[in-house]
């Protein structure tokens, strides 16, 4: 019975992780439904002007214009709403393959059952794409997508827009970004940025502000302040304006803040990361990788504070990584104490993991357990009396004497009046 408990499966806790699987169709849906109603709105206004223009008196040719006009543009909404009907039926494809996927986890009794590891395996995959889409290994995400069969599970195409974007304000070669896609990704999102009060279309014409105050030529100028009168007006805007207004007044090599710092080229890479935390708050997306939540989940559930404790043998077995002499290393190892608790090595002691867990939280654990009649050693370790005494006979330790068995043959002995009984409340 005890076993059936602890291996019982409660899908909301496993669906935490897992709720921008949902969110981000949604606010696609949305997104794709408002642009539709705007399509619909500027065209209507247009053909009721085409309409409203032609009077008992227009000739009959100015009346076959207005008519070829207004079949003009709702040819051409009819295009525009075509594809974004497209979009949302693919939109709604992906939205039932993942209701379907997270559909499959209710249906899994414990976590025992064969088929929680093949959905714990497809949510790896799922995660492994994420990272690799955030890290802008595109080709590579799309190549295990595909291979896995997960490519309605993830998010592609979103993620490629967004990095085309973020390397377009980052610049290629050592040359400066270009704000142009970013504004067109901000004009197709203006009322979604508005309500979440972002910023980073007023420090994109800001930056056009810049680039046309760098020149230092007097048309250019003169443009620049066309430029800040046109976008920097009212409200917010009011800042921005002050800032330009000093730009104006400094020279590209000016030392005084924050001016230096507004005409460095340092503000580029800002901007590319602004940019990304305005896109995933827009979208409902983490701001860093699944796979970065889920492993730190992980290693909190193991980590202890032995893990990382200077008296933890296990940690000088590693300690060749962090050494750029081959010599000293191989030293170091041969001088580590042979292991003889016949105890496995703890994963966050390993190679792999030791450094990634330094910076995450211990683990909360409701229960612990403990070995029969445990005794504590002068250096704050507990083993069961039995055991210890069975290791210590092992390691040729003399009688009444005894040793932690886990500093090895160069640990430091003790009587074993000196081990103290442990209570516990």
């Amino acid at each position: 019975m005890a076993e059936l408990i602890s291996t019982k499966l409660d899908p909301d806790s496993h669906l935490l992780l897992d709720q921008p699987l949902l969110r981000l169709p949604h606010e696609l849906l949305r997104k794709n439904l408002k642009s539709a109603q705007r399509h619909i709105e500027i065209a209507n206004k247009g053909i009721a002007t085409s309409i409203q223009t032609l009077t008992t008196h227009s000739s009959p040719a100015d009346t076959l214009a207005a008519l070829d006009a207004t079949l003009l543009k709702a040819q051409s909404l009819k295009r525009k709403l075509k594809a974004l009907h497209a979009e949302e039926a693919i939109l709604h494809r992906q939205q039932k393959a993942r209701i379907a996927h997270l559909q499959e986890l209710h249906d899994i009794p414990t976590i025992a059952d064969v088929k929680y590891d093949v959905w714990a395996q497809t949510r790896l995959d799922r995660l492994l794409v994420d990272y690799l889409l955030r890290q802008n290994y595109l080709a590579s995400a799309r190549q295990l997508a595909e291979a896995k069969g997960i490519v309605d599970l993830v998010d592609i195409p979103v993620f490629e827009e967004c990095g085309r974007i973020e390397a377009s304000l980052r610049g290629v070669h050592g040359e400066c970004g270009d704000v142009r896609e970013a504004l067109g990704w901000c004009a197709e999102n203006k009322q979604a940025l508005k309500k979440i009060g972002s910023i980073l279309e007023l420090e994109l014409r800001l930056q056009q502000f810049i680039e046309l105050a760098r020149t230092g030529e007097m048309d250019k100028l003169m443009e620049a302040i066309a430029h800040a009168r046109k976008h920097f007006v009212g409200g917010q805007d009011t800042l921005y304006g002050l800032r330009a207004g000093g730009l104006l007044a400094h020279a590209p090599n000016t030392m005084v803040e924050p001016y230096k710092t507004m005409y460095a080229p340092t503000r580029y890479p800002y901007l590319a990361a602004l940019f990304l935390r305005t896109h995933h708050t827009l979208f409902a997306l983490p701001a860093h990788p699944l796979l970065h939540t889920a492993l730190s989940a992980g290693l909190s559930a193991l980590k202890t504070p032995t893990c990382h404790s200077a008296h933890n043998p296990h940690r000088g077995m590693f300690s060749h990584q962090h050494s750029s002499d081959k010599t000293t290393s191989t030293m170091s190892r041969q001088s580590v104490p042979p292991l003889l608790t016949d105890t496995p090595v703890c994963p966050i002691c390993s190679t792999e993991l030791n450094e990634l867990a330094r910076g995450v939280p211990y683990a909360h654990h409701t229960k612990s357990y403990m070995e029969d009649d445990p005794v504590v050693l002068p250096n704050g370790r507990v083993f069961g009396r039995e055991r210890l005494r069975g290791l210590n006979v092992k390691l040729g330790v003399p009688e009444g004497r005894l040793r932690d068995p886990t500093d090895g043959l160069g640990g430091a002995e003790w009587a074993w009046g000196e081990a103290r009984k442990v209570f516990i409340l």
